[in-house]
């Protein structure tokens, strides 16, 4: 397994160190080609994750939710407080929040491994929507090295899409599987710092380069970091979290 940032202390989650790595370079004729199997791929996923965690914790209510909830007062604090282990609390809220409203989501008493899942589908399609960004910029660009560095995001950003879409997998369990092991824990961890670290790593590309569009990049990467900060932060937390809640993982 590749080697992670781990964090010591999980009240808080800082952005991960950069690394440094190498990429060959893409051709560009291919870049739309990269982009569509990755997504398709990725949304089917998410779709399978939400819906069967969301199944298992109803299966588990006692109380049935209505046709079409919208976030009640309970469960907004409930995503206030488990948003305040994160070092965005108020990007976690409105994000987790404005997802829960327009997908009609009950959020069942506020329980905590769903607000995990919907932190990881918040910020797994703002990474999607991050995706089309450096072929963008390429086609903007009439500087060399800069497109040099922005093919390096492209494989960079499709790497991070590729490990975030491995912890949507390992949200999806079967009858008697738990949702959250401590192993998947660690595992959903690595993941999610390396993607935050593919991302990161492209920015330093583009500033080692000296590129013009390196403070654009970084406006539009910072709300992607932030997001999988959230979901890192729960993550880590989820234990403290639990216990709060008086609730035990689900299996």
């Amino acid at each position: 397994m590749d080697s992670i940032y781990f964090f010591i202390g999980y009240d808080k989650v800082n952005q991960p160190a950069p690394s440094k790595i190498n990429h060959q370079h893409i051709i560009i004729p291919t870049i739309e080609s990269l982009f569509l199997p990755s997504r398709i791929s990725l949304i089917i996923l998410l779709t399978v994750m939400i819906s069967a965690t969301i199944g298992a914790l109803v299966h588990k209510s006692n109380t049935k939710p209505p046709e079409y909830p919208s976030l009640s007062t309970k469960s907004a604090e409930s995503i206030r407080s488990i948003c305040s282990v994160t070092q965005f609390p108020d990007t976690c809220f409105a994000s987790i929040s404005s997802l829960t409203n327009s997908s009609r989501c009950s959020l069942f008493k506020g329980d905590p491994e769903l607000i995990f899942s919907l932190s990881l589908q918040v910020a797994i399609n703002e990474l999607l929507n991050l995706s089309s960004m450096p072929k963008t910029m390429i086609y903007k660009s009439n500087d060399p090295r800069t497109e040099s560095a922005l093919k390096d995001c492209v494989d960079l950003l499709g790497n991070a899409l590729s490990q975030i879409g491995k912890s949507a997998t390992a949200m999806v369990v079967g009858p008697g599987e738990k949702m959250l092991t401590e192993e998947k824990i660690g595992d959903l961890k690595t993941w999610i710092n390396a993607a935050m670290t593919d991302q990161e790593t492209c920015l330093d590309g583009l500033e080692e380069m000296g590129s013009t569009v390196v403070d654009e990049a970084r406006l539009k990467v910072q709300r992607s970091k932030e997001y999988m900060s959230n979901s890192l932060a729960i993550l880590s937390n989820i234990q403290t979290v639990l216990q709060k809640f008086h609730l035990t993982m689900h299996s």
